[in-house]
Formats: C-alpha cells, structure tokens, sequence
C-alpha cells in the first residue's frame, strides 16, 4: 500500500499573516515538512524570510499556482517528495490567489499526497477597515477547512463578533480559530482529513492587484523611512521586504495602513509593493524611497 503525504495549503489575502504562521508552525512543529510558496512580485520576500529554518524550500514565483503555475506546482511536489520525503507539504498560496483550482488539482492529479486541509488567514484589523468582501477573498473563505483569524488584538470584543457572523455567513461548516501573529497549537491544523469535495472551478481569475519591486545598496535615514511609510499613497495595500539602516537590516511589513520593523539577517534592501492601479505611482513611490537614502 503506497503511503499518501499529507498536503496542507494555506491562503488568505494579502498580509494577512500566512508567513507569520509559517514561521510559528517551524518553530514549534516537530515534524519534517516541505514547503512550497506562490509569491506575488518580482522578488521572493516570503521565501527568504522562511529559508535557513532547516526546512526544504521551494518556490513558485512567477504568475499564480491556482491557474498559470499548475504544471510546474504538480512537478515541485513531486521533486520534494522523491528528494526530501517529508512527514508533511505545506503550500502558501500568493494572497491574490482563488484556491479552488489548486484544490481541485490536488484532489484530481496528484496521486502522492492527500489533502489534509485548508487554512485560511483572515486578517481581522483589515476585515474591519475593507469590509466589503470581494470575489477573491469570498473564494479563499469558501475553500477553508479551518478559518484562522488573526491579529484579533487589533479589534474590539464587538467587532470580533461581527467578523466572526460574517464569516460564517459565507462559510457554515469552517471552525474559526482566534489567533495573535499567527501563534495557533499546530496540531489544530494538522490531522483535519479533509473529506469535502472540490468541484471543478467555472471562473477565469483576474488579478485585481499590481507590483513593482525595488532595490537598493544604499543606508536609508530610518526616521524618513518611517515618515515615507506613514504616508504612502493610498493605493499601495501591501509592501514588504528588508530595509538597511545605520543599526542593520530589517524586515519590513506593511498592510492597510499598518506597519512594523523586525531586525532580520539579510544582505541588502530589497521592498516589493502591491495595490491596484500601483503603476500610476510607482515613480513617485521611487522618487520619495531615494529621498530615504543618507
């Protein structure tokens, strides 16, 4: 009898914390797991933040594993499993990503694992600051097994009732799981079974979002740097990447008007930034990162 590996994906939109978790889950799962990541944007921030965790790595950068990536991600997961034979697979789909495709695939053509589960992160600061649920992130609940909303410090008792009922109201048998910086007991995501069946996906997924990436060997001035950061344009969602200051590089995070700094190893500043319409101010986001520099 051939033993199928477990698959977990993981999506949510954008900034919501899939990383993050990912992180956690390396840091306190003692199980072998490979990981396979869709980013969105030029420069693989994600896959640079999670590799030297003793963890195999792959990356699917270029387009978007749920539709142009299918033949490749098919590939990948069987090169991890004839080179690595891990206990579990993990695949972080981009935040821009509709699952159901990638599902189907998985349940459809890959012979070797079993899907174990979906997880979705929900971000609940930003449910409360855009709370109109667009097509994409509609699908991403949809599709989840397990509902991880995070960053529930950010919002009140009241609000998190609110976006607890909406997000039953699109997904009735999902189990909604409260979670800070995505610190959840991994065992809750593992083991699920999943037994539900995807149907074959009708809809042609259109990418609302744009990026442009930026890179640079300079040292910027931190306290421009966080001035720039508190004012840019609204059509900016989402940046991430590193930044060098005087006292090293750090990690940098941003999503709907929210930011932090993490000191992180890593060689130089490299930024990716996504948001519709992103390329009517990408030379004014530019022009404002050099005035950073020292």
């Amino acid at each position: 009898m051939v033993v199928r590996i477990p698959l977990t994906v993981i999506t949510g939109p954008l900034g919501s914390g899939k990383t993050t978790l990912l992180r956690y889950i390396l840091d306190t799962f003692p199980k072998k797991i490979a990981i396979l990541m869709n980013e969105f944007g030029e420069i693989a921030i994600d896959t640079k933040i999670i590799q030297g965790k003793n963890v195999q790595m792959a990356d699917l950068g270029g387009g978007c594993v749920c539709c142009s990536l299918l033949g490749e991600f098919e590939a990948a997961v069987n090169e991890i499993i004839d080179n690595v034979d891990p206990d579990y697979i993990v695949v972080e789909t981009t935040g821009v990503a509709e699952p159901d495709a990638l599902v189907f695939d998985i349940q459809e053509s890959l012979q070797r694992v079993r899907l174990d589960g979906v997880i979705t992160v929900i971000d609940a600061d930003a449910m409360m600051k855009y709370p109109s649920v667009g097509h994409t992130i509609r699908i991403q609940i949809e599709a989840g097994d397990i509902l991880l909303l995070n960053k529930v410090d950010l919002v009140s008792e009241s609000e998190l009732q609110a976006i607890d009922k909406k997000l039953n109201s699109i997904n009735k048998t999902a189990s909604i799981v409260h979670t800070v910086r995505g610190q959840v007991d991994p065992d809750l995501l593992f083991g699920i079974g999943r037994e539900k069946v995807q149907a074959p996906p009708h809809h042609v997924h259109q990418l609302e979002f744009e990026s442009f990436s930026y890179r640079a060997s300079a040292i910027f001035n931190r306290q421009l740097f966080e001035e720039f950061t508190d004012n840019l344009e609204t059509e900016v969602y989402r940046a991430k990447g590193f930044i060098r200051f005087d006292d090293g590089i750090y990690l940098f995070n941003f999503v709907a008007g929210r930011w932090e700094l993490e000191l992180f190893t890593q060689e130089a500043t490299e930024l990716v930034f996504i948001g519709k319409k992103i390329s009517l101010v990408k030379s004014e986001i530019i022009n404002k990162l050099k005035l950073c520099e020292q």
